[in-house]
């Protein structure tokens, strides 16, 4: 996956935008302002999601190309390495889950106006 790609998928999202409320290299993606995803856009080395506790801790065992969130909370965020290692197919997927954790945490009203949206 490249950069335009990671782009492409977050955006496809419900209402996920997109900004750099950090620097001028952070990309950050959200749903009602707050983070789902972000990377370094000079580098994309990294791309930071959301995850369950107990996920993340089993998806860094799993996988070499898991490691703990990069400058984020590391019990609930976890950076993958964008190193070729693991399939586009496996990172959409938890970039889907990081999204649904976000939504999950936002008022009612606002979770069943993205799911009426579907």
């Amino acid at each position: 996956m490249n950069i335009e790609d990671y782009r492409t998928f977050c955006l496809s999202l419900k209402e996920a935008e997109e900004g750099m409320p950090f620097d001028e290299k952070t990309l950050v993606f959200t749903i009602k302002g707050k983070m789902f995803g972000s990377t370094n856009i000079e580098t994309f080395e990294l791309i930071n999601v959301k995850c369950e506790p107990e996920k993340a801790i089993l998806l860094r065992e799993q996988f070499e190309a898991v490691i703990p969130g990069y400058y984020m909370n590391k019990k609930h965020w976890n950076s993958i390495k964008m190193d070729g290692t693991i399939p586009d197919k496996q990172i959409k997927e938890w970039i889907k889950n990081s999204y649904s954790l976000v939504v999950s945490t936002l008022p009612k009203k606002i979770q069943k106006e993205l799911t009426d949206k579907e």
